[in-house]
């Protein structure tokens, strides 16, 4: 590895997470899922500050968008609230545990997690509006229902779910990877509720950006609390997301999705073997 001066290497993350967002918003993707393996794979940084980043990537973005989506009626408080209470909480136990074992293992961990996701972006299909026939007990107690104006149909769309209490098991398991590998869950939040529980796909996506603003923050304190969020990561890292993703959405109306989601894909199989071998020492 290279030595330059410690503010090359801020400069050059920059640059990067400003590429990155522009990416992130052409992929459909979240910026968190793709910082933390390709930076903790590629930069010289201890993995402990990178998965704290990554954490406050993924949150600014839900921070920025959770408001309107509220108002617009695209994220709904009933749903969102038990789901962000289990994965708030373990994503908290998920970052306890990334803290605890050794660097060596969370990126062999983080290697696996990220080939998974990778195979689940290739084989997961999502349906704009699954068919629920009956709500369940448990979402019928929370009154977990909603009405929304579609504008593709003109018309109010009305939603229900159910496998409430299976999901629930699920987010569990997304607030503990969450949590311990600093990434954004927007890669399970949004097939959890759309074909899990049978949200429609824009209230999916809409309330998953709203649970990451909970779930991350919950995870992000910790990292926060043991020190491992380093202004000189973090602050670049944010803002070079943001103005990337601002010249992403953009530029997203002339760009081919399909040929920019293989690029993500691609871009991530490759940062996962990264690092699943980084951390099993078989690439310095």
């Amino acid at each position: 590895m290279l030595e330059y001066a410690w503010w090359i290497w801020v400069l050059i993350l920059f640059v990067f997470t400003f590429f990155l967002g522009i990416l992130a918003v052409m992929g459909g993707v979240g910026g968190g899922v793709l910082f933390t393996p390709i930076v903790g794979s590629f930069f010289p940084f201890h993995l402990d500050f990178v998965r704290g980043a990554g954490l406050f990537v993924a949150l600014t973005g839900s921070l920025a968008a959770a408001p309107g989506l509220l108002k617009r009626g695209l994220a709904n408080l009933r749903l969102a609230m038990p789901l962000a209470l289990v994965a708030s909480t373990s994503s908290i136990v998920g970052a306890l545990i990334g803290l605890t074992l050794p660097t060596w293992i969370t990126q062999t961990l983080l290697g696996i997690a990220i080939l998974f996701i990778t195979v689940l972006m290739i084989t997961s299909k999502r349906s704009e509006f699954p068919e629920v026939p009956k709500s369940d007990k448990i979402s019928t107690m929370l009154g977990i229902y909603g009405i929304y104006y579609e504008a593709s149909l003109n018309r109010a769309v009305e939603w229900k779910v159910h496998r409430t209490l299976p999901s629930i098991f699920l987010f569990v398991l997304i607030g503990i990877i969450a949590g311990m590998f600093g990434l954004g869950a927007g890669w399970a939040n949004v097939p959890v509720l759309n074909l899990v529980m049978g949200c429609p796909l824009k209230i999916a996506a809409g309330t998953s950006k709203f649970l990451l603003s909970i779930t991350d923050t919950s995870a992000a304190f910790v990292y926060l609390n043991s020190g491992s969020v380093l202004p000189l990561i973090t602050i670049p890292s944010v803002l070079g997301i943001m103005l990337g993703s601002f010249v992403g959405v953009r530029l997203l109306a002339k760009a081919n999705p399909r040929v920019v989601r293989i690029i993500v894909i691609a871009i991530l199989a490759f940062a996962g073997i990264r690092s699943l071998l980084k951390g099993l020492g078989l690439w310095v």
